[in-house]
Parts: structure tokens; C-alpha cells; sequence
């Protein structure tokens, strides 16, 4: 059984990165052999050093865990040089602060077991957050139609090798995640039950400037691949919906609109920060 090649993008990643790549050695026997590679970029906290003292654990169970690191910063960078030279066969991309439960990786694995091309991620679980504003926030957010209609991939998503071809090196922009699931239809695109734990970010002002990142990144795949917008197929948010979750849970609601409110006010910049 070749190895699933995990690419996990660095950048200053010391405090998250041991729980990301303790949840990957222990995944279940039926995650088959893993390659994992920390494409570190310009880190300056011991990212690199924390991923080398796990490289014998890894190794023990029958995987590989290889740290690239670069003084060159940038998401897209970073993902496109742990890619150049590795063999055809699936990929997963996975943010350096999500956790996987036990069963992913091999359910993933399955899931793009085909020659047809194939998108993948798990059933996204929001952790939940320290402050009340962006656990209310989170709370609406989870309950939108985009959210519902699953396969999100929000740190986390995978594609086979005849995915993967659709495109050739990562094009720098700022919305990989949405770049790669627009290369797909909705019936290519897999969600499996096992979970994956994906932070948000903490209070309001980061919350403002990460989504106007989002909207921007959108913005930009708009201008410069409009074709893939056809692969969209949203559930719409229709107004008569938002007015049903906004009597669910107006809290949640009046958090969701002061960001929105915000977000439209400006544009944002093109670095890759997740306003930590």
C-alpha cells in the first residue's frame, strides 16, 4: 500500500504543531502507511524542532515525518514546495492547528481510492472557543447553509492523484482551500463521518480581519478563475432562512452580523495570517 502524503504548512507552529502530529500517529491501522511533511516557513519559535523529536515515533510505527523549513514566508509557498518531486497519489493539506480523530486519515483514504477525481475532508467540529463573542459566532456560523450542506474542508482537504492533476502548482493566492474544492463538482466532493477539530479565531477584531481575508480570497478566485465558480452550487441563504436562525439563537445572530457588517466596510491584504 504506497503512503497518503500529508503536507502541513508552518509558520511559527510550535504551540499547536505536537497536538496536530500526535493526532496523525495515532491514527487507526487503516490509515496505512503516512508521509508526513512539516513544510516549515520562516519560523523562528522551535516549530522545526518540535516536529524532529517526533520523527522517531513516526518512524517506530511505520511512517515517515520529514521537516522542509525555508526562510522564505508564504501559505503558498510552503505547499508547493513540500509538493515538487513527491510521486503521484493523494494528497491531504492540513493546517497545523487542527486535530484528526482516530478513524480520518483511513476513511479519507478510502474515499479517494478511485481513478475518477475525487475531493475528500471529514466532518468539520468547530472547538470550542475562549471567548463568548466567537462562541456565539461560531454557533450561527455552523448553522448556515454552506456549513450544513458539508464538505467544507476548512483546514483540512484531501484530493486523489487524478484530482490533484486537475492543476499544477498552487497559484498564488490567498484562498488555497476554496481554490482546490472549486476543482470539483458537488457529487466529486466526499465528507466522512470522522471529525476534524478546527479552531476559530478568538474575538471579534480577529474575526473581522480573517473573514475579510476570506471575502477577499473569494474575490480573487472570482477575477482570476472565474470558471471554477460554475462548481460552487451553494445552498442560498435566503433571507426568509436567515430570519428563522436569527429567532433560534439571536445572540448568535447579532455576532454573525456585526463581523458581516464589518467585513464589508474594507478590503483586506494578501498575507497569509490567521490573526493569532
Amino acid at each position: 500500500m504506497p503512503p497518503i502524503t500529508i503536507i502541513v504548512p508552518a509558520n511559527n507552529e510550535a504551540r499547536y504543531i505536537g497536538t496536530c502530529l500526535d493526532a496523525l500517529a495515532g491514527q487507526d491501522r487503516d490509515s496505512g502507511p503516512m508521509r508526513v511533511i512539516v513544510s516549515a516557513n520562516a519560523c523562528t519559535d522551535g516549530t522545526e524542532e518540535a516536529v524532529a523529536a517526533l520523527e522517531p515515533e513516526f518512524r517506530a510505527r511505520g511512517h515517515e515525518l520529514i521537516c522542509i523549513s525555508s526562510p522564505e514566508p508564504g501559505k503558498i509557498r510552503s505547499i508547493n514546495r513540500a509538493e515538487r518531486g513527491l510521486p503521484a497519489g493523494s494528497r491531504v493539506y492540513l493546517d497545523a492547528d487542527v486535530t484528526c480523530d482516530p478513524p480520518l486519515i483511513g476513511q479519507l483514504r478510502q474515499a479517494l481510492d478511485n481513478d475518477r477525481p475525487r475531493y475528500a475532508t471529514g466532518t468539520l467540529a468547530v472547538v470550542r472557543a475562549q471567548s463568548a463573542f466567537t462562541r456565539a459566532y461560531a454557533r450561527f456560523w455552523q448553522e448556515l447553509p454552506f456549513v450544513r450542506d458539508g464538505a467544507v474542508g476548512a483546514g483540512l482537504f484531501a484530493v486523489n492523484a487524478a484530482g490533484r492533476a486537475r492543476w499544477q502548482e498552487f497559484p498564488d493566492i490567498i484562498s488555497d482551500d476554496t481554490f482546490t474544492r472549486l476543482h470539483f463538482t458537488p457529487d466529486e466532493r466526499i465528507e466522512t463521518p470522522a471529525r476534524y477539530h478546527w479552531p476559530m479565531i478568538e474575538g471579534m477584531a480577529r474575526l473581522i480581519r480573517v473573514r475579510r481575508r476570506q471575502d477577499a480570497g473569494v474575490h480573487e478566485l472570482r477575477r482570476l478563475f472565474p470558471e471554477l465558480l460554475a462548481n460552487e452550487q451553494k445552498t442560498p441563504l435566503t433571507p426568509g432562512r436567515l430570519a428563522l436562525l436569527a429567532l433560534r439563537d439571536p445572540v448568535g445572530f447579532a455576532a454573525y452580523m456585526a463581523v458581516h457588517l464589518a467585513v464589508r466596510g474594507r478590503t483586506s491584504g494578501t498575507e497569509w495570517s490567521r490573526g493569532r
